[in-house]
């Protein structure tokens, strides 16, 4: 085997870590796929130029150079970010059944399974912190990294990247909701959900809702959706099967895992329209994160379709086109914002 073929070799090996990596950081995967492949044009470049002897270790290489395009990302996403309508979320994970023969999606090279920390929750509440900050944590509490190889990727030095880690731990730790029922319970809590919103339970709802559950939905200005978090157990229930009663004809409801928890698909028409992921503690959802954006759910069509999912499966370019403000189908802003 010649250099050139276990280098490819060896960036397929790493490519569901990079990936993991870049999609902890950035929250979407079309930027996650963005950066891996970037930085393997660049190791590739580097090979043929003849430094690639220079690189010692390739797997540092390649986590330091996608770590480096993640925090560019980051750092000019968090202005997009401030101006996006309503509520930000990230793009969902949703694993579904392996693709079918001879589709990129079966290929295990291809997938990647999440940390377990890396729920919806708490990418939401990583958004939080600045670009070094999460940068910092993401490679050293959840990927291992020593504070020196972080220190590459940041920019700075181990000992200014240790205080960035301990800032943002600091902060993870606060707001960060706890995780204290295994997947069986989460299953369970998750199944009674569905039951009672099939049913049109409000007492069942209500009872398994924490009293200070917050809901957040993302339609983007794409779809209608709340604009600001939903608090209280009563207004979230009442806010949930309002929306089901409004718009349920013909919908379907599936558990399925979402980012390595289970979640539901809301599908109609044989699309998938909705995800929902649930923080569970104490035998009651605490958090409902409800991703409508369609442009941040093809990874979930895919899985909700059975064509296989994961970050890499099925690579599509990223849709850079503006969101608009305007609410839909003539709704005012003050409808569009307070649905149902």
């Amino acid at each position: 085997m010649d250099s050139e073929t276990e280098t490819a070799a060896e960036f397929r090996a790493l490519r569901p870590r990079l990936l993991s990596v870049a999609y902890s950081l950035l929250g979407s995967v079309d930027e996650a796929e963005d950066v891996v492949q970037e930085a393997w044009l660049r190791l590739d470049r580097t090979r043929h130029c003849g430094e690639h002897a220079e690189i010692g270790d390739t797997a540092a290489w390649l986590v330091t150079a996608v770590s480096r395009l993640a925090l560019d990302i980051l750092r000019s996403a968090r202005r997009r970010r401030e101006e996006y309508v309503g509520e930000w979320l990230p793009e969902p994970v949703v694993t579904g059944p392996p693709a079918a023969h001879g589709e990129r999606g079966g290929d295990p090279a291809d997938r990647v399974t999440l940390d377990e920390s890396m729920s919806m929750a708490m990418l939401v509440v990583l958004e939080s912190l600045s670009p070094a900050e999460r940068t910092a944590f993401v490679l050293h509490d959840v990927f291992g990294l020593a504070f020196d190889e972080v220190g590459r990727a940041v920019g700075r030095t181990p000992a200014a990247c240790r205080q960035l880690a301990a800032r943002a731990r600091k902060h993870v730790v606060a707001r960060a909701p706890r995780f204290d029922v295994d997947d069986a319970e989460h299953r369970r809590v998750v199944d009674a959900f569905l039951a009672a919103v099939q049913g049109g339970d409000l007492d069942a709802l209500v009872a398994l809702l924490d009293p200070g559950v917050v809901l957040r939905s993302d339609g983007g200005g794409v779809v209608r959706s709340a604009r600001r978090p939903i608090l209280g157990a009563g207004k979230v229930a009442r806010f949930v099967l309002g929306v089901r009663s409004r718009f349920g004809a013909g919908r379907e409801l599936r558990v399925a895992p979402v980012n390595g928890r289970p979640g539901l698909i809301d599908r109609h028409e044989g699309r998938t329209e909705g995800v929902f992921a649930f923080a569970v503690s104490g035998g009651r959802i605490s958090e409902i994160d409800v991703v409508l954006n369609p442009r941040k759910l093809k990874w979930a069509e895919e899985a909700g379709g059975g064509r296989g999912a994961g970050l890499g499966a099925v690579r599509s370019p990223p849709d850079h086109t503006s969101t608009s403000t305007r609410p839909l189908d003539g709704d005012s802003p003050r409808e569009a914002e307070e649905l149902p």
